[in-house]
C-alpha cells in the first residue's frame, strides 16, 4: 500500500496523542509501516527554539508537514498529533502532503471545558493564572476545521472507540487493509 498522512488536530488534552498511539498499534498489527509525529516531541527535536507566536506555530506545522510528506512519499503511514490551531496552516500542510500522498484530517473536537478538566500537564491551569501566554483556547485562538474527514468528541467516549472510528475511516478510504478481527487495545 502507498503512504498517507493522518493529521490529528484539536486542543491540548483533547486526546490526539492517545488516539494516534492506539491507531498506530492497530496499523502496525496489520503490517503497516507507521511513524508518529507528535507536536510535543517535534518541538523538542525539529522545532526546538520556536515559540508560540502565530508565525512560530505556522513554521512548526510547515516543518511537520514537510517531514510527513517525505515519509508518506516513501510509503509510510504518518500519524501527526499537533494542535495546529490555524486553518490556513492546516490547509498548507494538506497541500504539501497531497503532492505525494493522501491526507486525512481528524478533528478531535473535545470541548475546552473537558480539556481543562483533564489538563494532564496543568497547562490550562497555568494559562488561566496568567503564567503562560499564547495558550490555544485560552489566550490564543483555535480555528476549528470545517470539513475534517472525521470529527471526534472524546468527552464521553472510550479511547478504544475513538481509535476504532479512525481505523474504520481509514478502511473506508481504502488506506489500510480491512481486518476480520479487530485487535484494538482497550
Amino acid at each position: 500500500m502507498s503512504g498517507y498522512v493522518v493529521w490529528f488536530t484539536g486542543l491540548s488534552a483533547a486526546g490526539k496523542t492517545t488516539i494516534a498511539g492506539g491507531v498506530a498499534a492497530e496499523l502496525e498489527a496489520r503490517g503497516v509501516v507507521v511513524d508518529s509525529l507528535d507536536g510535543d516531541v517535534v518541538r523538542t527535536r525539529l522545532s526546538h527554539g520556536l515559540g508560540f507566536s502565530k508565525e512560530d506555530r505556522d513554521t512548526n506545522i510547515a516543518r511537520i508537514a514537510w517531514v510527513a510528506s517525505r515519509i508518506a512519499r516513501a510509503g509510510g503511514a504518518v500519524l501527526v498529533s499537533a494542535i495546529s490551531p490555524y486553518s490556513e496552516a492546516r490547509r498548507r500542510a494538506r497541500e504539501q502532503v497531497t503532492q505525494h500522498a493522501p491526507f486525512v484530517e481528524i478533528y478531535v473536537a473535545t470541548p475546552l471545558a473537558e480539556c481543562i478538566r483533564r489538563d494532564p500537564k496543568r497547562l490550562y491551569e497555568r494559562a488561566l493564572a496568567g503564567e503562560i501566554g499564547e495558550m490555544t483556547g485560552v489566550s490564543s485562538p483555535y480555528e476549528a476545521p470545517t470539513a475534517a474527514d472525521l470529527t471526534l468528541d472524546t468527552t464521553d467516549v472510550a479511547p478504544a472507540d475513538s481509535i476504532a472510528a479512525v481505523v474504520a475511516c481509514l478502511e473506508e478510504l481504502d488506506l489500510v487493509p480491512r481486518s476480520a478481527v479487530r485487535r484494538l487495545v482497550r
